[in-house]
């Protein structure tokens, strides 16, 4: 399991030479570790650049003679700050972390208070009121199996069918948070839902024309995202038998 900031990154997935990502980072300190041949790390949700996680899960191959517990140690005093892993076990050979996903959790994360510098380096900062009783109401029109290409890149001539199993809007004093759960999203589908229940919150959408985007199948409110740095993944369940597109090709948020 991994958990990193990803301000400073430019995504999970390893992109050309010289561009930071998770996955880069994670294949050089295992280099490293091992006998210097670069192992693909396989992760369980290909986030975007700027998406944090608290439990993204990853599986590769390592050719040194550690242990798990030594391992991890080892890892973590050489990975940079920014990331750490936690928890590594031995698995089944071509274990593959997106594909045995049960589901996925992410939280978007806004601070509807006076400006705040460390908490929005992980939150949206919204000034104006929220009305989150309604955010919560109109954020229940996406829970069911839904074509949810309105909120999503569909990528490959996959299908745009996911299944979300909850979406909650919470509030502690200045803290809002929105949860959603999923067996699998569409790239870039957590933001769009977010951006929407933003404009439901302040007032700027009615409740009920969430379902009116969701039918319509072309980008909710122009293509409207919500910025990267206060989405995270929070966790990943496995289990699910694989039997499905829709639980297959689900890998991509944010």
């Amino acid at each position: 399991m991994v958990e990193y900031d990803g301000t400073e990154f430019a995504g999970f997935q390893a992109q050309r030479q010289g561009v930071r990502t998770i996955q880069g980072e994670l294949e050089t300190a295992l280099a490293r570790l091992g006998d210097g041949a670069r192992q693909p790390v396989d992760g369980a949700g290909r986030t975007d650049a700027g998406v944090h996680a608290q439990g993204q899960m990853i599986a590769f191959a390592f050719t040194g003679r550690q242990t798990a517990l030594e391992l991890e140690t080892a890892l973590n005093g050489v990975l940079p700050p920014d990331i750490a892993v936690r928890d590594v076990r031995r698995t089944r050979p071509g274990f593959q972390p997106r594909r045995a996903a049960r589901y996925r959790e992410y939280r978007y994360t806004i601070w509807n208070g006076p400006r705040s510098p460390l908490r929005e380096r992980q939150a949206l900062g919204i000034r104006n009121p929220l009305d989150v009783a309604a955010m919560e109401r109109a954020g229940q029109a996406f829970v069911g199996r839904h074509d949810f290409s309105a909120f999503g890149a569909v990528l490959g001539g996959r299908s745009p069918v996911r299944t979300i199993h909850v979406v909650r809007v919470r509030r502690r004093g200045s803290l809002v948070t929105i949860d959603v759960r999923a067996n699998a999203f569409l790239r870039g589908m957590v933001r769009r839902m977010v951006a929407v229940l933003l404009d439901v919150g302040l007032g700027k959408m009615e409740e009920g024309a969430v379902r009116d985007a969701i039918a319509a199948r072309t980008p909710a409110r122009n293509g409207a995202s919500a910025p990267a740095r206060g989405l995270c993944l929070r966790r990943v369940v496995l289990g699910r038998p694989i039997g499905t597109d829709e639980q297959n090709d689900g890998d991509a948020e944010e």
